[in-house]
């Protein structure tokens, strides 16, 4: 992602203000300016111009009802004319405009052969801080836009593999990973039923990064690159947008990225259990019964359920070393979506510190979660006749919920846990968040984690 910001004190002064400040800061310009934007129209809303005398560009000025709302200023970027522009604004209100700006400027041009041919202009601000956060947020959010956007044929297990490599190279991480049939015999059975019948192997991605006497973090994301929805086919409608059921890995990366380049003091574990959900004639079947790593006996009612089982056997892993805390993400169930609309993450939690903190830390920035119950009255939902449980209830009510309750059957009781069932796709455009791809909730675990670990 080009950098749109810098730490530099020249620019064209941009003046992001309130409505109540717009109208102080008119009447103390000059009345060619006044009448310019009087006679432009600008009603004191949005965007304006004004130059000098030379006809040059002199200055911009943006008015929103919350300059320090994070997405207020989504648009600003491509509104104005090429150059390098010096914000000029409260403190308070620099780190919300930065972003904003960052991320508004974020493309996805991999597949046009024409591009727009349009230079975006660059933000100034006299504060390097301020400018390397600006940048490290919008780039891990550009990460995990670009990895959602990307078709399924050009991000496939292998190439979410290629993409932790990367990283890894990046920050002096380490990773490794298990591929096709040594997943079986490495004690990873479900990630390999689900994905056996794809052309490309399946795989446990895991990377590794920090001070192994730093407290553990585990970081889990659902990495299925394609859902045809196995056996249990989808319907074309359903099947459409399936090149985003890797969001979870899409989001993990993301928050991982932001961990390393602020150099949280933790000791960092991300694993992606990545996966294609295809249809041949190896393909796991409803009514199978599978024996997890755990040794649970989990009958397929739904080939489409296939999220929660490959998530199953990464989260048991990750529990075996005791991390302090582990977040799995996942587009796991329509369900949610139901519930809290495409734009808000619902999230699970075992421990209410946590929950109220990571609430807290999306509130401060503008990246809303929704807390949702471990209702442990529907895990009889979960039952089998034949064996230890089912991979999903066998009715539509509370599809979220019970979703997460399997989850849960693999850690222990006392694990801090977290579970986030995104969207990872915006359906609508909005200012700084196109359609495609998006970040739900990763900006509100970071700060949790700024907060906790420091």
């Amino acid at each position: 992602m080009t950098q749109l910001i810098n730490a530099q004190s020249t620019g064209i002064p941009l003046y992001v203000l309130t409505t109540e400040e717009y109208d102080i800061w008119l009447g103390k310009q000059s009345a060619a300016a006044q009448a310019w934007l009087a006679n432009t129209g600008f009603q004191g809303k949005g965007v304006a111009t004004l130059p000098d005398e030379s006809g040059s560009l002199a200055a911009a000025v943006m008015v929103v009802a919350n300059a320090s709302e994070y997405f207020a200023c989504g648009d600003l970027v491509n509104k104005l004319p090429a150059g390098q522009y010096l914000l000029v604004t409260d403190d308070a209100n620099k780190s919300a405009v930065a972003f904003g700006w960052c991320v508004g400027g974020y493309r996805f041009d991999r597949y046009l052969s024409r591009s727009e041919g349009k230079t975006l202009p660059v933000l100034a601000i006299a504060d390097q801080a301020l400018a390397d956060e600006a940048n490290k947020l919008s780039e891990a959010t550009a990460l995990v836009r670009d990895l959602i956007n990307t078709p399924a044929a050009d991000m496939m297990p292998q190439h979410l593999a290629q993409t932790c490599q990367a990283l890894a190279d990046e920050f002096g991480a380490s990773f490794s990973e298990i591929v096709g049939d040594d997943l079986l015999t490495e004690n990873y059975p479900t990630i390999h039923a689900v994905g056996r019948a794809s052309c490309h192997a399946p795989r446990l991605l895991d990377l590794r990064w920090g001070d192994s006497k730093a407290p553990k973090v585990t970081l889990v994301g659902k990495g299925v690159c394609f859902d045809s929805g196995g056996l249990d086919v989808k319907p074309a409608s359903g099947m459409r947008l399936m090149k985003k059921d890797m969001g979870g890995a899409a989001h993990v990366l993301g928050l991982a990225r932001m961990i390393m380049a602020f150099g949280l003091n933790i000791q960092l574990r991300v694993m992606i259990p990545a996966v294609e959900n295809a249809i041949a004639g190896n393909a796991f079947r409803p009514g199978d019964v599978i024996t997890t790593r755990t040794g649970l006996n989990v009958e397929i009612d739904n080939t489409d359920a296939e999220g929660r089982l490959v998530l199953c056997d990464a989260l048991a892993d990750a529990a075996d070393e005791k991390p302090e805390l582990i977040i799995d993400f996942a587009t796991l169930t329509g369900a949610m979506r139901v519930a809290l609309g495409t734009e808000l993450p619902g999230f699970f939690a075992t421990n209410d510190e946590t929950a109220n903190g990571i609430s807290k830390a999306g509130e401060g920035v503008q990246d809303p979660v929704w807390r949702m119950p471990l209702h442990q009255a529907y895990r009889d939902m979960l039952n089998s006749d034949i064996a230890d449980m089912t991979n999903c209830a066998n009715g539509p009510f509370g599809g979220a919920i019970t979703a997460a309750l399997y989850l849960q059957e693999f850690l222990p009781q006392e694990s801090d846990w977290c579970h986030f069932d995104v969207m990872a796709y915006n359906v609508r455009a909005l200012p700084g968040r196109p359609k495609g791809g998006e970040a739900f909730g990763i900006r509100a675990v970071f700060g949790y984690l700024q907060t906790r670990f420091g």
